[in-house]
């Protein structure tokens, strides 16, 4: 595989079959008895590379998952005369995003969403690419998405990417509209399905403003699902620490751009 060579290339580590056995088992669920028969290892061993390269990959997705810079307009809005027209200002979408999370019953009532599974809610910004650009995995799954990115913001050590004064993202109306985060206007029709067939088009200024919006911060909603779909393990977390599974949701994303 491309990573493996690109882990050797880094320097971080220079086992490729501990890489292996890391990425069996996140983007192909495979068990650690599957694992362990494949590979004719213990399952201490295969538990041991696993939290090897776990922390190798932590390190490198400190240097993939960054913010682009604030001072070029990207090409996706550039390419397209209707964003080019009204979000050159645009940087990026933010979303949340529930994750399957595995924690002890003992645990489990603030996991538990509003689909009554166990989750944890992750916070990410996407460039318009389908890059993670940040990704914020520390919260259950009942937390509501506001709350997570006030948090965010409020917490120096995460190191929000904050936009310039003439920059900004866009968010859905799930958040509060502040200064570098704009929302689409309550009570008018906003999701790309509103609008498509005969006559539903947009009628007036407020939902042309909405449909457009829409169709530009819909980028994260793709990145979510091309992650989801790439990598088994976040729809089947094992029961690792409640730590561990967060970092392995940033690897995840890490590894996805």
């Amino acid at each position: 595989m491309r990573v493996r060579g690109w882990l050797k290339d880094s320097h971080y580590i220079k086992v490729d079959e501990q890489a292996a056995i890391f990425l069996s088992l996140i983007g192909h669920g495979n068990s650690n008895r599957d694992l362990c028969e494949r590979f004719q290892h213990s399952g201490q061993t295969i538990s041991t590379y696993f939290t090897n390269v776990l922390k190798v990959f932590l390190k490198l997705s400190k240097e993939i998952i960054k913010p682009p810079s604030f001072d070029d307009i990207p090409e996706e809005i550039l390419m397209d005369r209707n964003h080019r027209r009204y979000f050159k200002g645009c940087i990026g979408a933010i979303d949340g995003t529930h994750i399957n999370a595995c924690v002890p019953v003992s645990k489990q009532i603030p996991y538990r969403g509003g689909k009554g599974t166990t989750t944890r809610n992750v916070l990410c910004v996407c460039s318009f690419d389908m890059k993670f650009t940040f990704v914020y995995a520390g919260w259950e799954g009942s937390a509501n998405d506001c709350r997570v990115l006030l948090a965010a913001l409020e917490t120096p050590r995460l190191q929000f990417p904050h936009p310039p004064t003439d920059k900004y993202y866009v968010l859905d109306s799930g958040y509060a509209a502040l200064p570098g985060f704009l929302t689409p206007f309550k009570g008018e029709q906003y999701h790309p399905n509103d609008y498509r067939g005969r006559g539903r088009r947009p009628r007036i200024a407020r939902e042309l403003f909405n449909h457009r919006h829409s169709s530009l911060r819909n980028v994260i909603e793709r990145s979510f699902g091309a992650l989801k779909n790439r990598f088994s393990i976040l729809r089947h977390m094992p029961p690792f620490t409640v730590r561990k599974q967060a970092r392995i949701v940033i690897i995840c994303c890490a590894l996805h751009n």
